[in-house]
C-alpha cells in the first residue's frame, strides 16, 4: 500500500505514522488512541520519575493491547562550571528582579543521567515494543541487552554523521529530525540555536547514508507532508505538533489556544530555557537571551534556573511552549480520526503524484 512498507512491518502497524513522544503532552489516552487507529503511540519519559513512567505504561496497556514506545533523553548527569553559572546568574538577575524572585540559585541540584541502570531495569521489566532515544544512544552494551529482550530501538539524528553512528551502534530505525520540528533538537552534541538542516535537504541525505528505515520528522502536519517524506525516501513519519490539539492530549489550555491561532512565524530556536536548542513560541526572554554570548549551564541545570521566570512571567515574556513550524495547519480532531485523515490524504496525494 505504501511506497516503502519497512516501518509498518517493523512496528506491526497499518499507517506509517509515529506520534512523537512529547513530554508533558503525551497522555496514556493519546498513546492508546493512536495505537488503536493503527499508527504507533509514544510516551515521553525524559525527566519523569520511575514510578510515573511505570504507572503511565500500565495505563496504556489497560487501554490498548498494541505495542507502544517509551522515549528517553540520552544525557550525562548535569555538570555546570562555576564560571558558567556565575555568568548565567548575572544575566538572569534582571529577569528575577522584574518579577521579585530574589537572586538566581547559586547552588544547582544533582540531576542524574537521562538513561541509567534504573531506567534500563525499568524498561526490561515493562518490555515495551519500542524504546527510542533523543540526543544519541546509550551505548552498544545497553543496546545489546535491549535487543536481546526483543525490544525494537529507534533514535534521532539531525545529520548524516549522527545517522551513521546510530546504525553502526545497532539502532533499528532512525528519525531524521529536521529544522522545522518543535521541541528539543535531537542533536548528539550541544549546538547553537541557529544551526540546523531543513527536511528537504536532510531526509534524502540520511536515507542515502544508512540501510535501516528512515522516519521523517519536522514540519509534517498533513497528507501532503507525509507524501513528500515518502518521495524523499523515508519509510514513515513522526508527527508531534499535529497531535497537540487532539482532545486526548494533555496539552495545557494556553498552549492549545496558542497553537490553534498560530502563524508560520510564531516559533524560534532557543537554548535559554533548558540549555539545549529547542523550537517553541517566540518570547521576549528567548529573544533577549539569544544575544547572551557566554555558554549556558548544562541541560536541565538551565531549566532549573529558568523555571521561576517561566512560572512568574506572562506567556509573551517567557513561556516555554514547544511546538513546530507547522502549527498553523493544526486541526481539532480526536487522535484516531486524525490518524485516519493523515493516512487517507497521504495515499490520495501519492496516487495523484503517481498518475493514478
Amino acid at each position: 500500500m505504501w511506497p516503502d512498507n519497512r516501518l509498518c512491518d517493523l512496528l506491526n502497524i497499518t499507517h506509517p505514522i509515529i506520534q512523537a513522544p512529547m513530554v508533558g503532552s503525551c497522555s496514556p489516552a493519546l498513546v492508546a488512541a493512536v495505537n488503536s487507529a493503527g499508527a504507533f503511540g509514544s510516551l515521553g519519559c525524559g525527566g519523569k520519575p520511575i514510578d510515573k513512567i511505570r504507572d503511565e505504561a500500565a495505563a496504556i496497556r489497560r487501554a490498548s493491547n498494541r505495542g507502544f514506545n517509551l522515549n528517553f533523553f540520552i544525557r550525562d548527569a548535569a555538570q555546570t562550571d562555576p564560571e558558567v553559572l556565575a555568568a548565567a546568574r548575572k544575566k538572569l538577575k534582571t529577569w528575577y528582579d522584574k518579577y521579585d524572585l530574589g537572586d538566581p540559585p547559586s547552588v544547582l541540584p544533582d540531576i542524574g543521567a537521562g538513561f541509567d541502570q534504573e531506567h534500563l531495569d525499568l524498561v526490561l521489566d515493562i518490555k515495551p515494543a519500542v524504546v527510542s532515544f533523543h540526543f544519541g544512544h546509550p551505548g552498544t552494551a545497553v543496546i545489546d541487552r535491549l535487543k536481546d529482550a526483543g525490544i525494537t530501538l529507534i533514535s534521532t539524528a539531525t545529520n548524516s554523521a549522527e545517522a551513521r553512528a546510530l546504525e553502526e551502534a545497532g539502532i533499528d530505525a532512525i528519525i531524521a529530525q529536521s529544522w522545522e520540528a518543535g521541541g528539543h533538537r535531537g542533536s548528539h552534541e550541544r549546538t547553537a540555536p541557529a544551526e540546523g538542516i531543513g527536511g528537504i535537504a536532510l531526509i534524502p541525505q540520511i536515507v542515502d547514508a544508512v540501510q535501516v528505515p528512515v522516519i521523517a520528522a519536522g514540519g509534517i502536519a498533513d497528507g501532503r507532508g507525509i507524501a513528500a517524506a515518502f518521495a524523499l525516501g523515508a519509510a514513515g513519519v513522526q508527527i508531534g505538533t499535529a497531535f497537540l490539539t487532539c482532545p486526548e492530549a494533555a496539552t495545557e489550555e494556553a498552549r492549545r489556544t496558542r497553537i490553534l491561532n498560530a502563524s508560520d512565524t510564531d516559533t524560534m530556536f532557543t537554548d535559554a530555557y533548558s540549555g539545549r536548542s529547542a523550537r517553541g513560541m517566540r518570547s521576549r526572554f528567548a529573544q533577549e537571551m539569544a544575544h547572551h554570548p557566554d555558554p549556558l549551564p548544562d541541560f536541565m541545570h538551565m531549566y532549573t534556573l529558568s523555571t521561576p521566570i517561566r512560572q512568574a512571567a506572562p506567556d509573551e515574556d517567557a513561556s516555554f511552549m514547544l511546538y513546530g513550524q507547522s502549527a498553523a495547519m493544526n486541526l481539532q480532531l480526536p487522535a484516531g480520526e486524525l490518524v485516519e485523515k493523515l493516512s487517507a490524504d497521504a495515499l490520495a496525494r501519492l496516487a495523484c503524484l503517481g498518475g493514478r
